[in-house]
């Protein structure tokens, strides 16, 4: 091949000239061709799921009973696998009554991990199972037919693995699950270890530009501290792009998930803080409960989405089922779309109803600026594991920021 290029170098010095210059441009403004190749669709597809809880088993699936975590999400990754080949239903969304085809990011957040309490597992055979599943489990191509791309934000329950709990757990501490997704996701020049990972610095905060849209993964929920990585990230930003986020926790938090606001701080079983976000409880000092109010905490960032009104949607789980909803504040003065999406393990109808399991399938039309999320119901007919997934309810939201 070097003899024929100066073969034609010789007798077509002009046009190769040219050519060389271009290339030459090209690889400055593109020095990774992967960033730049661009099939010319304005289609993104993203399955979304969340809570795998590794550790935790089923009292019935699929005509088996207690069933390993790892047995399911398998048997999850396998219907997630044949998405592509799906027809779309003729709900009036994107790509609607078409071929699902390629998908191009696969997005996991949190819980990978369930909490190390006896007699559960550690954190690091967790995380090994869930590589079998999601990272060599996984068959689907994006629209450059490469690998699909694994998105992952930390769950509360992988945190409080690395940073401990009141509760007993064995081991003490295993930061295994922190670690791995940082490294993945962050990509550092010095990949973090067990012995150096620390959570207070060490926070899973990232972003990507999905043709036009921004894209936005932060630690567990939009807290103060993350909003101030949260207001940096947006000033790269133009304020007419879409934005979504995703992350673990529901718009509204837990107030369990907050950091004890009483001298010295620390978690205490008496309590039920878990220290798991940089903000201290604001709403009194009382022990905090599954349902304690949030109200204080909330209108940070209810101020911060008002701010933003270039933030569209919000993606999470932690309290797991299928829903679509809009979230209005403690004080009815915003409206965001959100989109909360079931587990494997622990939804709350699905745990109980196995032909309600179910992941999301999100395609983005990014010209359009529209974007339609479906429920897929992946396990309806729990005596035929070849089944197909099915359609469930769908929801059609527009992107486009007002002027």
């Amino acid at each position: 091949m070097q003899y024929q290029f100066k073969s034609v170098l010789k007798t077509q010095k002009p046009l190769i000239t040219l050519t060389v210059l271009l290339l030459i441009t090209i690889s400055l403004i593109c020095p990774k061709m992967a960033v730049c190749q661009d099939d010319g669709s304005a289609i993104i597809q993203m399955v979304y799921t969340s809570d795998a809880h590794y550790a935790l088993t089923r009292k019935k699936f699929q005509g088996d009973t207690n069933v390993s975590a790892h047995m399911v999400n398998a048997a999850m990754i396998r219907k997630i696998n044949s998405v592509p080949g799906l027809t779309l239903p003729e709900d009036k969304g994107v790509s609607s009554g078409g071929k699902a085809g390629p998908v191009d990011y696969l997005i996991q957040t949190g819980d990978i991990a369930n909490r190390m309490e006896i007699p559960y597992q550690s954190a690091a055979a967790s995380w090994s199972q869930f590589e079998t599943d999601y990272i060599h489990g996984v068959t689907l191509k994006d629209h450059q037919h490469k690998p699909v791309k694994l998105l992952l934000a930390p769950g509360n329950h992988d945190i409080t693995n690395a940073i401990g709990s009141a509760k007993l757990m064995n081991p003490k501490t295993d930061p295994t699950v922190m670690v791995k997704i940082y490294n993945l996701m962050i990509k550092p020049a010095e990949p973090k270890t067990n012995d150096n990972y620390n959570y207070a610095n060490d926070k899973i905060n990232y972003s990507l530009n999905m043709k036009g849209v921004h894209v936005m993964f932060i630690t567990l929920w939009p807290d103060s501290a993350e909003r101030i990585w949260m207001q940096k990230d947006l000033d790269t930003v133009d304020k007419t792009t879409p934005v979504i986020i995703f992350c673990h926790d529901q718009p509204t938090c837990e107030a369990k998930h907050f950091t004890n606001p009483v001298s010295p701080y620390n978690m205490t079983s008496t309590n039920k803080f878990e220290n798991l976000t940089a903000e201290r409880y604001k709403e009194g000092i009382v022990a905090a409960s599954d349902n304690g109010a949030t109200d204080i905490e909330q209108r940070g960032w209810v101020k911060f989405i008002k701010a933003h009104a270039n933030i569209k949607a919000y993606f999470h789980g932690n309290s797991n089922w299928n829903e679509f909803y809009n979230y209005k504040g403690p004080d009815n003065d915003v409206d965001l779309n959100v989109f909360r999406v079931d587990s494997p393990m622990k939804g709350d109808v699905s745990a109980k109803d196995e032909t309600k399991l179910s992941f999301q399938l999100i395609t983005m039309d990014t010209k359009k600026q529209i974007m339609t999320v479906r429920e897929c119901l992946w396990n309806t007919l729990p005596s035929d594991p070849a089944q197909k997934p099915v359609f469930g309810e769908s929801m059609t939201v527009s992107l486009k920021v007002n002027k």
